[in-house]
């Protein structure tokens, strides 16, 4: 069965940083684009950052130059390193795998809390 679960948040201080990791299994994980996301405050979520399975990698505005996502496919992991953090990056981030070809399917993890506060 396909499992996708998150690590590594918690509480930091504004300026401090984190890096969360999520791990996937029972997929092929090379073949899956993988992205970070936090709930908007209607039904969808936003994304943070996502990397493609050929490594390209996207980024919400918010948070260019701060975070940086990387993936090693060899421990079917991919990473969100969060520097210079700010209280407004606090929310529940969810990691979500995903492929359109050969067939659309993606899968989300259950969350991990960020919070930044003073």
């Amino acid at each position: 069965q396909v499992q996708v679960v998150e690590s590594g948040g918690g509480l930091v201080q504004p300026g401090g940083s984190l890096r969360l990791s999520c791990a996937a299994s029972g997929i092929i994980f090379s073949d899956y684009d993988m992205g970070w996301y936090v709930q908007g405050p209607g039904p969808d979520r936003d994304m943070v950052a996502r990397i493609s399975s050929d490594g390209s990698a996207n980024y919400a505005n918010s948070v260019k130059g701060r975070f940086t996502i990387s993936r090693d496919n060899a421990k079917n992991t991919v990473y969100l390193q969060m520097n210079s953090l700010k209280p407004e990056d606090t929310a529940v981030y969810y990691c979500r795998a995903s492929q359109s070809r050969p067939y659309l399917n993606w899968y989300w993890g259950q969350g991990t809390q960020v919070s930044v506060s003073s």
